[in-house]
């Protein structure tokens, strides 16, 4: 098996917010310096068309989430519709392991 960092994703509430890309951000900081990989989807649609839908945005965080082995939950993301989604998502069918702000 190859050898590599395990990678996690960040799920948090964005819409609805003005501070989402510090608080990814910050804690992409946080994972990095505990030495994980880390696939932040605040990030990776930060480079999307402006006409972009909720449902295509959605797309592209399932697609870096299915590449994760680890999803962490940011404080709040029990607001947010696509957090739950991911959450439900990384518990079945992709099993990935869960991880907290908080905790």
């Amino acid at each position: 098996m190859e050898n590599r960092k395990t990678r996690v994703y960040i799920s948090g509430k964005i819409t609805g917010t003005t501070d989402f890309m510090e608080r990814f951000a910050r804690a992409e900081e946080k994972l990095k310096s505990e030495g994980y990989a880390v696939l932040n989807p605040a990030h990776a649609n930060s480079y999307m068309p402006e006409d972009t839908t909720w449902e295509e945005y959605m797309k592209i965080s399932m697609a870096l989430l299915q590449m994760a082995d680890a999803i962490y939950m940011l404080n709040g993301w029990e607001d947010s519709k696509g957090a739950k989604q991911e959450y439900e998502t990384a518990v079945n069918p992709l099993h990935l392991k869960v991880m907290y702000e908080n905790a």
